[in-house]
């Protein structure tokens, strides 16, 4: 068994800005990921997808994202950063290992791997992010068979979509973007269950994340009234919206696929020979063995990502702090604050 003070479960931005102060701190420390290598995450995601922040919102502490600063790098470049950056500070991080079961004896904490490794803390950072695990509704299992079905996250491009129609469940950013890419090659239907709000990337030429910093609304907290309104009204960021309203059917909310039909709350049904789930992810913390965690829906009891069990942290959260807790800029920053957090909670 091997000891560290602090084990930081997650090798993704998250987990590498924690691993940067952590070093700062000169603290022994191990972060366990089970990609095969930093940025992996990124490399996997479909070919075309560029990021909606520009490269000067999408850098970690301490090392610019190369590059036009009000450029929009790809995914790729992304996941280049990521390795470059763990290369740059020499982070300790152990890849292609997965844990299993993270629970807690006395004040220690045991980090059981797939490897068969027990890691020995003092501390854990769970860093594994937002969202790990695709969502699909489960109408998904009662259509028909001939109808092909897959999750956004095994999309890669327009060359893997049969002949026929498409249909995108799910009108968040990814989902307009697929929409948008689909419609050079396909007809597309896009099932939105709300009005989609849209903004723009630029406005009077800057980039919209500097005027949320201006406006105040990137700091604004998650039970702040202001926070609290912006959670219900997340936006789609960019043009492709508008490409896609022009050129692809806009329906309500998808109720039912049947005999190669799909039907809505609203409007009339389509044919469909491919379905997209464009429908998000959920966080599976069912390897955590330890109580009092979790509130009733699963979700992480935190203050900042402080638990209320000693020693247990998070962060990576979707609105962990603030609105500008989901973009990587962000995550720096409340990586920052966590590790500030260590010594007060020992």
């Amino acid at each position: 068994m091997m000891e560290y003070d602090v084990v930081v479960i997650g090798g993704g931005q998250a987990g590498l800005a924690v691993g940067y102060y952590l070093k700062k701190q000169k603290r022994p420390f191990l972060i366990v990921d089970e990609q095969n290598e930093a940025g992996d995450s990124w490399r996997k995601r479909y070919d075309s997808l560029v990021l909606f922040t520009p490269r000067c919102y999408s850098s970690l502490p301490g090392l610019d994202f190369s590059g036009d600063p009000n450029g929009y790098p790809s995914k790729d470049e992304m996941a280049d950063y990521l390795w470059t950056y763990k290369e740059t500070f020499q982070l300790p991080v152990v890849y292609e290992t997965k844990v299993e079961k993270l629970e807690k004896t006395r004040d220690r904490f045991k980090v059981w791997t797939s490897e068969g490794k027990i890691y020995d803390a003092k501390q854990v950072i769970i860093a594994t992010g937002a969202f790990h695990t695709p969502f699909i509704p489960p109408l998904a299992n009662s259509i028909q068979p001939g109808i092909a079905q897959l999750h956004a996250f095994d999309y890669k491009g327009p060359e893997q979509i049969v002949a026929g129609p498409v249909l995108i469940v799910g009108a968040g950013n990814t989902g307009v973007q697929i929409a948008a890419e689909l419609v050079e090659h396909h007809d597309v239907v896009l099932a939105c269950g709300n009005k989609p709000n849209v903004l723009p990337q630029s406005v009077l030429g800057k980039n919209v994340f500097w005027w949320f910093d201006k406006l105040g609304l990137s700091k604004a907290t998650v039970h702040s009234p202001l926070g609290k309104w912006l959670q219900k009204r997340d936006p789609i960021i960019g043009n492709d919206f508008y490409t896609v309203r022009k050129r692809a059917k806009l329906k309500g909310r998808l109720i039912n696929v049947t005999d190669s039909k799909a039907y809505f709350a609203e409007g009339s049904p389509v044919s469909v020979q491919t379905i997209i789930w464009a429908t998000g992810y959920r966080n599976d913390y069912s390897w955590i063995d330890i109580d009092g965690v979790f509130d009733q829906e699963q979700k992480p009891i935190h203050v900042r990502g402080v638990t209320n069990v000693n020693g247990l942290f998070f962060v990576g959260l979707s609105w962990q702090y603030k609105r500008g807790s989901a973009l990587v800029k962000g995550v720096g920053e409340d990586a920052a604050y966590m590790v500030s957090q260590l010594s007060k909670h020992s």
